[in-house]
C-alpha cells in the first residue's frame, strides 16, 4: 500500500485522538510499566495549536490515517493541549530550535518509514522557516527513531502523573 503525507485538518481530530491513544497504550508497554503508561496519557496528545498552525501532518494509506506528527514554531517542547506549562509564544528561528511534535504511529503499522515521514517534513519545513536547529521530549519509544534521525540526547526530565507514576523523557536535538 502507498503512504501519502498530507496537513492534518480539524476535521482528522477525532480519528488522530484514536490513534494517539491506541499507540501510547500498545507501543510504551515494552518500556515503561501500566503505571507509567496509563500516566503518559496526562502529559500525551493533541496540540491543536499545531494544526491551526498548518505544521501538523498526518500519514494517510488508503484513506485511513496509521501516523501523525509535526513540528512547531512555538516554545511548547510536548505535549496537548490538556498539558501544563504550555508555551505558546512563537520562537526565534535565529537564535531558538524548532520543536519536532506529538510523533504518533498505529501499532499496526510501525517501522514502514511512517515517522521518518513525518520528521523529514517537519525539518524541511522548519529550515525553510530559517531554523537551524530542532528540539524534542522523546518518549523512551521514540528514542531510537530519533537516534537514527540524528538527535542527541541534552538531558533527562522526569514528569510525575497524577497516579504516581514517574515517566522518563528525553530532550534530544539536531543541528538542521
Amino acid at each position: 500500500m502507498v503512504l501519502t503525507l498530507r496537513l492534518a485538518r480539524p476535521a482528522d481530530m477525532p480519528e488522530m485522538k484514536a490513534l494517539m491513544a491506541l499507540a501510547i497504550s500498545q507501543l510504551m508497554n515494552d518500556f515503561l510499566t501500566p503505571e507509567q503508561v496509563e500516566g503518559s496519557h496526562e502529559t500525551m496528545g493533541i496540540d491543536t495549536q499545531l494544526i491551526e498552525d498548518g505544521t501538523y501532518f498526518v500519514v494517510e494509506e488508503a484513506g485511513k490515517i496509521v501516523g501523525c506528527g509535526g513540528w512547531s514554531r512555538r516554545g511548547t517542547l510536548y505535549g496537548g493541549d490538556h498539558s501544563a506549562g504550555r508555551d505558546n509564544r512563537l520562537l526565534d528561528p535565529a537564535t531558538e530550535p524548532a520543536r519536532i511534535r506529538a510523533m504518533y504511529t498505529h501499532p499496526d503499522h510501525v517501522r514502514r518509514g511512517i515517522g521518518q515521514m513525518i520528521i523529514d517534513a517537519g525539518e524541511a519545513a522548519a529550515r525553510a522557516e530559517g531554523f537551524k536547529s530542532a528540539q524534542m521530549g522523546a518518549t523512551l519509544a521514540g528514542e531510537p527513531l530519533y537516534r537514527r534521525c540524528g538527535y542527541e540526547l541534552i538531558e533527562v526530565i522526569e514528569k510525575h502523573a497524577k497516579n504516581g507514576a514517574v515517566i522518563p523523557l528525553k530532550i534530544m536535538g539536531k543541528a538542521l
